[in-house]
């Protein structure tokens, strides 16, 4: 494998890519709100970077990033929740 298929930070028992996945399109959970594809974006950037924050060289950037990212889903969920 290569850098881009299978970078070091990535090598666990589970792919992060395939607990999205699972996270997101199991038919058995339904949402109690309606997810714009924009907020099921922010939602997979969220869950990826704190997935792997322990593994990287600057792990305080990618909880940072995390964090930008739910603060722009806490403002989409906080426009469909006072609607």
């Amino acid at each position: 494998m290569n850098a881009v298929e299978s970078p070091s930070h990535y090598k666990q028992s589970i792919e992060c890519i395939d607990a999205m996945e699972a996270m997101m399109d199991d038919p058995s959970r339904v949402a109690t709100m309606q997810l714009t594809p924009h907020m099921s974006y922010l939602w997979g950037n969220i869950f990826k970077y704190l997935w792997r924050w322990p593994f990287k060289k600057r792990p305080v950037e990618d909880l940072r990033k995390a964090r930008w990212y739910l603060d722009r889903l806490i403002e989409r969920a906080e426009i469909q929740e006072y609607d």
